[in-house]
């Protein structure tokens, strides 16, 4: 096994020291002894053989390993949060079962023994192998619109799968949720947009398809695009039951960020992942009357109080005036 020299260690969200991170939550002395332990995992549950591990990246309690191997770049993701296992094999499942359909993701790779999540020394690990691909891109009309027919797709597909672990139906309908927010709406939130939002959700239809397993956070991070398609939607963790307009609506707020960049995108971005999505599925009458208060709604949420560097204010207010999506349509311009 060519480990040669520890690996980089890296934080995703965090701020702080990863060398500390990785001694006091996740029980590592240093970065090689956790590139050993990864290797050692793999040899002996999955039968790979590790050369190199090239980083490791850390997020709260989730770690990954970027190795290279004899059967190509593979990437091993564990979890030390024990309340979180059942939940991480019922996703692996669930992603075989997308993979197995033809869904783009990237699929989990058995152990020996055929498991997809392999608990050892207090932790869950899955291992996959490294999807050609890179970060979806917001500038590329063509990109977005590919990223709202795979979110079709995978919402059509996940229409048919019942109750999984870990996950839920909220207790509230979608009304109640916007409605309960705004009677606690945060004070610095410019009046207008939540009058605004007021009117909007009052003139919702209630008659919405059921809630069903939705992916939970489809934005850039999450996809991978090349050649003219989307190769992989990545990371499952954040599955939940909800309503399709309500990811719909969610992910084009969101659709551009990525892992330090949190900034709005513009109207064009918005209605060309919308427009990808319905040429594979169309949304009920219900659902589009749904679009405009949900995506204002998401939009106000990340309006800072103070300084708004990256604009999430200024993209609430033009949404309020009925000739933005006339006005602006330049991919990439942000709002």
């Amino acid at each position: 096994m060519g480990l040669v020299s520890a690996p980089p260690v890296q934080l995703l969200w965090e701020s702080g020291d990863p060398d500390v991170v990785l001694r006091t939550r996740f029980g590592f002395d240093d970065a090689g002894s956790a590139a050993r332990w990864v290797s050692a995992t793999l040899a002996d549950d999955y039968g790979v053989v590790v050369d190199r591990c090239e980083r490791i990246v850390l997020s709260s309690h989730n770690a990954l390993a970027w190795l290279t191997t004899p059967d190509g770049p593979m990437l091993a993701r564990w979890s030390v949060a024990a309340g979180t296992f059942p939940r991480l094999a019922a996703l692996a499942a669930l992603t075989a079962r997308l993979g197995a359909g033809g869904l783009p993701v990237s699929m989990p790779v058995p152990a020996r023994d055929g498991r997809l999540q392999v608990e050892i020394d207090g932790a869950s690990m899955g291992l996959q192998r490294k999807v050609t691909g890179e970060l979806l891109d917001i500038e590329d009309a063509a990109q977005v619109r590919a990223a709202g027919v795979t979110l079709a797709l995978l919402h059509e597909e996940l229409s048919s799968y019942g109750p999984m672990a870990g996950v839920v139906a909220p207790r509230q309908s979608l009304r109640e949720q916007v409605t309960g927010w705004l009677e606690v709406a945060p004070r610095h939130l410019p009046a207008g947009a939540l009058d605004r939002l007021r009117s909007l959700v009052a003139a919702a239809r209630p008659d919405l398809p059921p809630k069903q397993l939705v992916h939970g956070d489809y934005r850039s991070a999450n996809i991978l695009y090349a050649a003219g398609r989307v190769t992989a939607v990545l990371d499952f963790e954040e599955a939940r039951l909800d309503h399709c307009i309500g990811e719909l609506a969610r992910s084009a707020v969101l659709l551009g960020t990525r892992f330090h960049d949190w900034g709005p995108v513009s109207p064009a971005v918005r209605q060309a992942l919308r427009d990808g999505y319905e040429s594979h599925r169309r949304l009920t009458t219900a659902e589009a009357s749904w679009w405009e208060p949900l995506v204002l709604w998401h939009a106000l949420l990340f309006v800072p109080d103070g300084d708004d560097p990256t604009g999430w204010g200024d993209a609430a207010l033009r949404q309020l005036s009925p000739s933005t999506s006339a006005t602006d349509t330049s991919i990439g311009k942000s709002s």
